[in-house]
């Protein structure tokens, strides 16, 4: 897949919009950055800032044949409070994705540098499962994850029913 930024989506390549451009003639799946950067680091985390006109960005991809979105956000410590806070973040903008006919990569990034990865990275596949079961039985999402400490880790994420694939 290709990730493209709201400016690109509205090009036309070789006499195409770029979506219809990437699947039609590459056979690349094109996604959407919707996300606005990340806010202040507060409680552990740095959650997204406010997507303004969040719905009529949506419609605007859904229109030009987008297939889905990619959101990112940031752990940097174990606290599970703030991962909780930006899961539930991620989530309640999947909804609005997958109201639109889209499909959500949710990017909840583990910072790389973090001393305790492992643990973060337990933490959030804690509240990702729990988290989950908010969904509906059709509702489908990707997960883009930092390669964990442990292998394996995320299996229980690979084999659930609402995710539709799970990436490095």
């Amino acid at each position: 897949g290709a990730i493209l930024i709201e400016d690109t989506v509205e090009h036309e390549i070789c006499g195409l919009p770029a979506a219809r451009y990437l699947w039609e003639t590459k056979r690349v799946v094109p996604f959407l950055k919707v996300d606005r950067g990340l806010s202040e680091e507060r409680g552990g985390v740095q959650l997204m800032r406010d997507v303004p006109q969040l719905d009529a960005v949506l419609d605007s991809a859904a229109a030009a044949g987008i297939f889905g979105t990619k959101t990112r956000s940031l752990i940097k410590s174990p606290n599970v409070e703030g991962i909780r806070a930006l899961v539930h973040q991620q989530l309640d903008l999947a909804r609005h994705v997958l109201a639109r006919g889209l499909v959500p990569v949710l990017e909840p990034e583990v910072a790389v540098g973090c001393p305790e990865k492992a643990r973060c990275e337990q933490l959030l596949l804690y509240v990702l499962l729990e988290s989950l079961r908010s969904l509906g039985p059709d509702d489908r999402v990707i997960f883009r994850l930092t390669i964990p400490c442990e292998d394996d880790l995320y299996r229980p994420l690979v084999e659930h029913p609402n995710v539709l694939r799970d990436v490095a």
